[in-house]
């Protein structure tokens, strides 16, 4: 126990309040103050035997699921869904049953160190020189400093944007891969010309009849694929009928595999597919089109598709019919050169069937419980934010919660730009590609050690923020960032000192407003009984619906520009680069993930190149043969997967693997797809990734992959397509 609190004293703390669930404990009013002490001195208000079961949530990707994490002796043990949590509702994917590997991962960040520039080894220092080299980077020159946050640390980015705006700092700016891949600007933007609206949409899968996905894998890493997953259940289950799920998109992925038709289409042609049914739809419904449909040229859509016009008939009969209609926009298809088109084509299709704010339609998310301090930056904010750096006007440059050596494309030249930077602090938890290039490493506390908050703003009809706490005391000397913050700051004096006595205070001062809202899951007399229903139940959320109907903004009556130049770049075949369903940008340095087989092709531990079995004949390739992917923008080495479900004239790689520098799991091991992106940008501000053209070349190398099953059993349960 602390010293501030005696077993008398804490036992009447933890009484007060109401009453919680008996299975999550471990929280309340004195969790602030109690030391969570490790298993060699074992707290006293743990048993032998005995578990202590602490609610939190994950943050292995910006969903914000609620968990609660098993403990015994002062160990965490076990993660599990947090039963009660309104995002996962008990449920968790395999990232969050191994967020374990991050706490006790070996290659973790133990102290705080400066490096010589160019050097790889750390010179550890104390946190007293490290809050000294923090609050003088605050004070030199506040108009030369850059905060780069991730996306799965809302109250890590507030706590930023608040300090910058104090010293006249330029807002924090947060991206991650997972922005790159779902294109998550094009999508707010079209949201905001279809509906007048910014606010996220909810697709209510669960209650539809008929869902068409037009490349979104939403059962993998788009948006929120546990509760996506819980919706697909429920959508298949079905109250009068099983659903019916088609998929289009040019390789066959895990959600395609759940579908009752997957079509293979062209890449980027998933908004002219999307379009060609609207038409169809509209006239079998209405006797016409409207004008954003009217002047489609179905034969056009169904010769760069490759789906046949029987085929585009077929399926939009059976779209028109449906009592509960529902069109998912892509989301890889949106990093096309006609992304932004193909998102207001898919979206005008559920304004078409009048879906918007019905069951098995579409809604718009409520606002943030807490409100946002901004939406996530565009890849043209990372173009612009590179040209500042190399014109000498970022002196010091904060990374938290990203490893943006690793995410950011090679093209963006974030990498060689650093040199214009004179300090770089990393607050990494791992030693990573940014970390062991900075010239100062200050790891925070890993997810599981650290107090928090997270927005929940997809896949929801009510208003949520998750709460996380610390399941165990930190491991080694690591610092809370926030705490970093707020004592450096007040060391600096002057505008960078804020109201806040610690990171406890500033979740608490955020929380506190929740108080007084209506319909909320708990309430609390006072803010220390709310902060204790806060931690036991993992969150706050309300118990209505909160969710509106989306109004059409007039655009069925604009045509939307969806051009039929597809391709970037010279080459033989289409590149499909995707977020691996089990990595995606940060759990390669995790041995439970890099075991877990792919769900199409069953291949661990390694980068493959997925080609399709005309296309490996005709080029002479066969399984496991090393090969030379090139585009204008470079070049990696990958072994050859045959691949049956993927079209002829396209290529895929995931995106995961290909770490320089990641601990002993994820270094060199398999290669960096982003590596061959090239520089152009879509009207959104996204990056045009999706339709690289890519170049093959063999090497005479062979590099057989791990696989769970052997080539011969793949092939036979595949089929031939």
């Amino acid at each position: 126990m602390s010293e501030k609190l005696s077993r008398r004293d804490f036992i009447k703390l933890a009484g007060t309040g109401i009453a919680v669930t008996s299975a999550i404990t471990g929280c309340g009013p004195a969790s602030r103050y109690t030391t969570r002490e490790p298993y060699t001195k074992m707290p006293e208000y743990n048993y032998n035997g005995k578990s202590t079961y602490y609610a939190t949530t994950c943050r292995e990707c910006p969903a914000g699921c609620g968990i609660v994490v098993r403990t015994m002796q002062g160990r965490a043990i076990k993660v599990e869904g947090n039963p009660i949590h309104p995002v996962n509702l008990g449920k968790t994917c395999a990232r969050g049953q191994a967020s374990l590997h991050g706490l006790y991962n070996p290659d973790r960040i133990q102290e705080p160190g400066t490096r010589t520039r160019g050097d790889s080894a750390l010179t550890a220092i104390d946190w007293e020189a490290a809050i000294q080299i923090v609050s003088d980077a605050l004070t030199s020159d506040p108009n030369s400093l850059v905060f780069l946050s991730g996306l799965a640390n809302d109250h890590v980015y507030d706590l930023a944007v608040e300090l910058c705006a104090s010293i006249g700092a330029p807002k924090p700016i947060r991206f991650s891969a997972f922005e790159l891949f779902e294109s998550q600007a094009t999508l707010r933007q079209a949201t905001k010309t279809v509906f007048g609206s910014t606010n996220p949409l909810y697709f209510d899968l669960a209650n539809s009849d008929v869902t068409y996905s037009f490349g979104a894998g939403f059962l993998e890493t788009w948006q929120n694929p546990v509760a996506n997953t819980r919706g697909f259940s429920k959508f298949r289950r079905g109250s009068d009928k099983r659903g019916y799920l088609v998929v289009f998109e040019p390789r066959m992925s895990q959600t395609a595999m759940k579908a009752d038709e997957w079509i293979p289409v062209a890449p980027g042609t998933e908004g002219l597919v999307a379009s060609a049914i609207g038409k169809l739809v509209a006239e079998a419904k209405l006797g016409s089109a409207p004008v954003a449909f009217k002047s489609v040229n179905i034969e056009e859509a169904s010769t760069l598709s490759g789906v046949s016009v029987e085929t585009l008939e077929r399926l939009a009969t059976i779209f028109a019919n449906a009592q509960a209609p529902l069109a998912i926009p892509p989301a890889t298809a949106s990093g096309a050169p006609n992304g932004l088109g193909s998102v207001i084509s898919t979206l005008n299709l559920n304004v078409l069937v009048n879906n918007l704010g019905k069951p098995g339609g579409l809604y718009l998310s409520p606002d943030a419980a807490i409100p946002a301090m901004d939406s996530s930056a565009t890849y043209k904010d990372l173009q612009d934010l590179v040209g500042k750096i190399n014109a000498g006007k970022v002196k010091t440059l904060f990374v938290h919660g990203l490893n943006p050596v690793f995410e950011f494309p090679a093209s963006l030249g974030f990498e060689a730009s650093l040199a214009n930077v004179e300090t770089i602090v990393s607050f990494s938890t791992y030693a990573d590609e940014t970390s062991s290039i900075a010239d100062v490493v200050l790891p925070d506390h890993s997810a599981l050690e650290s107090f928090g908050y997270q927005r929940v703003k997809t896949n929801t009809l009510v208003p949520i923020l998750s709460g996380a706490q610390p399941v165990v005391a930190p491991f080694y000397n690591t610092m809370s960032t926030v705490d970093l913050l707020l004592v450096a700051g007040a060391k600096a004096g002057g505008k960078a000192i804020l109201p806040y006595k610690d990171e406890v205070e500033f979740i608490q001062a955020k929380i506190e407003p929740l108080m007084e809202a209506a319909d909320g899951y708990f309430n609390g007399a006072d803010l220390p009984t709310y902060w204790a229903s806060f931690q036991q139940f993992g969150g706050w959320w309300q118990n209505s619906n909160s969710s509106t109907a989306p109004v059409s903004a007039g655009s069925l009556d604009v045509a939307p520009q969806i051009s039929t130049e597809l391709s970037i770049g010279e080459g033989e075949l289409f590149l499909h680069t995707y977020l691996s369903p089990i990595l995606a940008e940060a759990g390669a340095n995790k041995p439970w993930l890099q075991e877990v087989p792919d769900p199409a092709t069953t291949v661990m531990w390694n980068t493959w190149l997925e080609i399709n079995p005309k296309t490996a004949e005709e080029m002479n390739l066969a399984n496991d043969e090393v090969v030379k992917v090139i585009t204008e923008a470079g070049e990696i080495e990958v072994s050859v997967l045959v691949y049956k479900a993927i079209r002829p004239d396209v290529v895929a790689i995931p995106f995961g693997q290909g770490h320089k520098n990641y601990g002993r799991y994820a270094s060199n091991r398999g290669a960096n797809p982003a590596d061959l992106f090239g520089s152009t940008v879509n009207e959104a501000g996204d990056l045009v990734y999706s339709s690289q053209k890519v170049k093959i070349e063999k090497t005479g190398k062979k590099y057989p992959l791990s696989r769970m099953e052997g080539y011969t059993k793949l092939e036979r349960d595949l089929g031939e397509h």
